[in-house]
């Protein structure tokens, strides 16, 4: 007999665009439910926390369904979330736009700022360079990824798997610590790469 499907949250906070992300779960196995319901997002096996636009949007929309303590509730149990795009930047200390400093949730340490490269946004398929254990990048640490930013964080804990990629300068493509990952550009835009990706965060939620 078959191991049930296993269930994610995709976090509908108001975010755009954010049905791509269901239908690329879905693709991979899982059962997905859009919604920002506590007991939901308390109740399955792994939450996605989406992201397109401006930090600041993103934290307010975040903050009016009461994020931070249902991501920390998740974390405090072990339980798998992962962050897409902003969805990553969020999770650093603070975020920085236009002179405007915005707290994130802090859960790692580090402020995310406009990439200094000669053509912003950063729109287009990059490879990254992963560490050897990355468990998300595990068969597919040669292939490219679609990016679309402008900003992104340039450090992160040294206590977390960190996967890097460069575009006028060297930025957090990745983050993996402990049941907490997150990607700064689309998996489910990423095509066959992308998949294989959410795959294998899937495997984790096992």
């Amino acid at each position: 007999m078959s191991a049930p499907a296993p269930t994610v949250v995709v976090l509908d906070y108001g975010s755009g665009n954010v049905r791509s992300a269901v239908r690329a779960l879905e693709r991979v196995g899982a059962q997905v439910e859009l919604t920002a319901d506590p007991d939901a997002v308390a109740a399955a096996d792994g939450l996605v926390v989406p992201g397109v636009g401006a930090f600041a949007a993103v934290m307010t929309g975040l903050r009016e369904v009461g994020a931070a303590r249902m991501i920390e509730r998740r974390l405090s149990g072990g339980r798998p979330v992962l962050g897409i795009c902003v969805g990553q930047q969020v999770l650093f200390s603070a975020g920085v736009e236009h002179g405007e400093r915005t707290e994130g949730l802090d859960q790692w340490p580090g402020v995310v700022e406009r990439l200094d490269a000669s053509v912003v946004p950063h729109m287009g398929w990059s490879t990254v360079t992963p560490p050897t254990d990355s468990v998300l990048f595990e068969g597919i640490a040669d292939e490219r990824f679609y990016f679309v930013h402008s900003y992104a964080a340039r450090t992160a804990p040294d206590y977390a798997r960190v996967t890097w990629a460069t575009h006028g300068v060297e930025f957090v493509a990745a983050v993996e610590n402990g049941a907490l990952s997150a990607t700064q550009f689309h998996p489910e835009k990423s095509g066959d790469a992308g998949a294989h990706l959410l795959r294998n965060w899937l495997a984790t939620l096992r």
